[in-house]
């Protein structure tokens, strides 16, 4: 088989399990949207806006906490587990269960702390601090990550693919449930919760089943020997862990600065833009998912020339997908806006336009974290991020106080350039150093 044959071919297999992933996807988007909207219509825009703080606050915090320990088990478990190692394949799983179960933990602490010291500085009612703590108990059920990095290596998207959409369904059932009674923000909480917990529970089930049908669960938490720690683990899991909290900047932190500059109102207006942004450019970013397993044995195998012709071609038809769905956003976006959510949430429209723009450069961009971290290089991700984060966060409150939305909008489309621009540099540097060494 030529190198470009094999190439094409790990493209299809990219292609095929992003489409599995795609299946269940479009569902959750569909079904996503659905929940959220019948939630708008009940509540209007400013208990709206205070479930959506509520919601984000508890997700910013789990995705501080937790680690990325996905790519902890792709990166350290593909060898092994290609090798037939059982022992060794299992003690990546027990290292990655540990790192979930500690994030789990520190994540549910520091949420229901903060929701009653920092919730009032977010925007949201101090009568709703009590609420917000219960809700971020839901924490330890946002950090499934050791059971989905499994089901990735094993190539089960299919079984991914219906995670998200089993949560939205329940939210959707209660949702319908509460439109009709006209029920209060805590009914719609409760709703929400139970959809995280029955998507975690799906996950998990379906790992377990995964390792026990490949013979992989026997002896999985009580070892016969003693086994060494992992070289290198530690640090790439916290470097992992970083890179991935730093993520939270450009999503959960932008919301909290609206709600705490414009109110809660403008808090679900930009949260409602960015679900609308985030639906139109998922197609393109399932990509990711599906690229990092093949970038993994590709790794494992050492065919680094490999690695770099599939994240090109990825790269290129991630974009250029995406860029087709922008303009969608530029012509039909306002008027599904206000067909879907409701003629007060109409002046999102704007700031939808430019969350679009952002995931579309960011679609663009999607293969180059995946080929730092598969090269090993987690820590360049970090550097680059930071930098950006840094200067997006510092400069977001002015520019929000400034010019409201649009400013916020804006501002996003420039940090997400910005990193692009950073990882592609870092990917380059990187390249140039490997070949200097052959």
């Amino acid at each position: 088989m030529t190198q470009t044959a094999a190439n094409a071919g790990l493209l299809g297999r990219v292609m095929a399990n992003a489409g599995l992933l795609l299946g269940g996807r479009a569902v959750n988007a569909a079904l996503s949207l659905a929940y959220m909207a019948l939630a708008a219509r009940t509540l209007g825009v400013s208990l709206f806006g205070v479930l959506v703080l509520t919601n984000t606050f508890a997700q910013f915090v789990a995705d501080i906490a937790r680690f990325q320990t996905w790519q902890t088990v792709l990166q350290f478990g593909a060898a092994p587990l290609a090798e037939d190692r059982r022992a060794d394949f299992q003690q990546v799983v027990r290292f990655g269960l540990r790192l979930d179960l500690i994030g789990a933990a520190a994540g549910a602490t520091l949420g229901v702390a903060g929701a009653f010291l920092l919730g009032p500085h977010v925007g949201l009612p101090k009568d709703a601090a009590g609420p917000a703590a219960l809700y971020a108990l839901t924490i330890i059920f946002m950090v499934p990550t050791t059971q989905i990095g499994l089901l990735r290596l094993f190539d089960r998207f299919g079984l991914l693919s219906a995670q998200a959409a089993i949560g939205s369904a329940v939210r959707l059932a209660g949702g319908l449930v509460g439109i009709v009674i006209g029920a209060p923000v805590g009914f719609f909480l409760i709703v929400w919760a139970a959809g995280t917990l029955a998507g975690f529970l799906y996950v998990t089930f379906a790992a377990v089943a995964e390792m026990r049908r490949r013979g992989l669960l026997a002896d999985l938490m009580r070892p016969k020997v003693p086994s060494a720690p992992i070289p290198g683990a530690w640090r790439f899991a916290w470097a992992a862990n970083a890179s991935g909290s730093l993520e939270v900047a450009f999503t959960h932190v932008a919301t909290l600065v609206v709600g705490a500059l414009l109110g809660a109102a403008d808090a679900g207006l930009w949260r409602i833009a960015r679900q609308i942004a985030d639906a139109l450019a998922k197609p393109a970013r399932l990509l990711i998912p599906a690229l990092y397993p093949e970038l993994a044995k590709l790794r494992a195998s050492g065919s680094h020339a490999g690695m770099r012709a599939l994240a090109l071609r990825v790269g290129l038809v991630g974009g250029g997908g995406a860029t087709l769905l922008l303009l969608v956003a530029v012509f039909a976006g306002g008027p599904l806006l206000t067909l879907v959510m409701g003629p007060d949430f109409a002046p999102a429209a704007p700031t939808m336009i430019w969350q679009v723009a952002a995931a579309v450069i960011g679609v663009w961009a999607l293969p180059l974290e995946p080929m730092l971290v598969s090269m090993g290089k987690p820590g360049a991700v970090l550097r680059v991020r930071l930098v950006v984060a840094a200067a997006f966060l510092v400069a977001l409150p002015p520019i929000v106080a400034a010019y409201g939305l649009p400013g916020a909008g804006a501002a996003l489309v420039g940090a997400t350039l910005a990193l692009a621009l950073g990882m592609l540099w870092s990917l380059q540097k990187l390249v140039r150093k490997e070949r200097l060494a052959h």
